[in-house]
């Protein structure tokens, strides 16, 4: 990856009407059906052009210069406030002083990294669309809003933890709207840390995540568990999820700190069922007539036939939703949390990794011209 050079012809001192057309160059980029900088090589339309206000659109060294200018400007915070006013204004409804009862907004936090392929050393991480490799990356935080509007999105180090994103974003996001406190915050499984947890009650936040699966055994890990209720049903109308209270505690780092006390909704998934280790007295595996009443053993006498081997009890995949808030009933808990997929999860799989497959497909396709055009050239060498 080469420096780019800040210093640009027309921006030096800047020029506000150059500066303008940039910016929309930046803006509409995805309109005009290109995901990153690098696809302005070989772009030959008009609609950036059109839209900026040019006769022709900017090449990407240009582009590319003009992003460096930025970065070493230090205009990444002022844009940053900016996009968030603006999804607030765009999304988001103020609601009147009467109505002081009125649930507070939900907002839905995620991490995602994208793979950075450069020269130049850069921060490494897992990065899940490819595996979970480490590789030189960049991590997005992405927050959205109940209706899965997209709300704002920050840019840290590969290894940059969603502990340590999740807080700076829902500040600067607080900061531009002028929003008191972001109330009620859903993150994946990775902002299960019981000092983030901690921090964020403080601050008057209500996280709503999932419990790690090592941190439990089943359900006699969990103080006061309420009655079970059914929650889901299939098409043919069988119950799948079951859901109950409860209440779960968690230990901090530092042993004098207290512990933190969250509501659970404990949910039971008997779409996955799971082996029962039982706490009887062992049985010798290797007799297989271990299990079999005397009559049974007698394999020499005539028409005696083999039993199959009883089944191995099982139970239900037991999930933990827990959050810090207090009063939120069990069904409500659950479903504001799964609600994230469609709130979340499907919009970066729309948004983000779409733009990254077409420029995996692009560089296969280079690579795939590339290897016809050795391979042409072998053959006719050896013509």
């Amino acid at each position: 990856m080469e420096v780019a050079d800040p210093t640009i012809p027309g921006l030096s001192p800047p020029n506000p009407a150059v500066i303008a057309r940039l910016v929309l160059t930046l803006l509409f980029l995805p309109v005009a059906g290109l995901a990153r900088t690098w696809d302005l090589r070989g772009y030959t339309g008009t609609m950036l052009a059109r839209l900026s206000g040019r006769e022709r659109a900017y090449s990407q060294r240009y582009t590319e210069r003009f992003l460096a200018r930025l970065a070493t400007a230090g205009t990444a915070q002022g844009l940053t406030e900016v996009v968030a006013r603006w999804t607030w204004s765009l999304w988001q409804t103020e609601q009147p002083c009467s109505e002081p009862s009125a649930s507070p907004a939900v907002f839905y936090v995620d991490g995602h990294r994208k793979a950075v392929y450069s020269d130049v050393l850069l921060p490494r991480g897992p990065v899940g669309k490819l595996g979970g490799k480490i590789l030189g990356c960049r991590e997005l935080v992405v927050l959205h809003d109940a209706q899965a509007h997209p709300s704002l999105s920050t840019t840290h180090r590969g290894d940059h933890h969603l502990t340590l994103g999740a807080p700076l974003m829902l500040h600067s996001y607080e900061q531009a709207t002028g929003q008191t406190h972001v109330q009620q915050v859903v993150v994946d499984r990775e902002g299960m840390a019981a000092e983030f947890l901690a921090q964020q009650k403080l601050e008057g936040r209500q996280v709503i995540t999932l419990l790690k699966a090592d941190q439990y055994a089943g359900e006699e890990s969990f103080a006061q568990v309420g009655p079970w209720h059914p929650w889901r049903y299939n098409r043919r109308g069988q119950l799948i999820c079951e859901v109950a209270a409860a209440r779960f505690t968690l230990r901090r780092p530092d042993p004098a700190d207290p512990a933190v006390e969250v509501e659970v909704a404990l949910i039971r998934d008997w779409r996955k069922l799971l082996p029962v280790e039982e706490a009887n007295e062992a049985v010798d595996t290797r007799d297989w007539q271990a299990d079999l009443i005397d009559h049974q053993r007698h394999f020499w006498e005539e028409g005696w036939q083999a039993l199959p081997a009883p089944a191995a009890p099982t139970t239900a995949k037991l999930i933990a939703v827990i959050t810090t808030g207090h009063g939120m009933e069990a069904v409500e808990l659950a479903q504001t949390y799964f609600r994230r997929w469609n709130c979340q999860e499907n919009a970066i799989r729309d948004w983000l990794i779409p733009r990254e497959s077409r420029h995996q497909s692009r560089i296969r396709q280079r690579a795939g011209r590339e290897l016809r055009t050795r391979q042409t050239s072998r053959s006719v060498g050896r013509a």
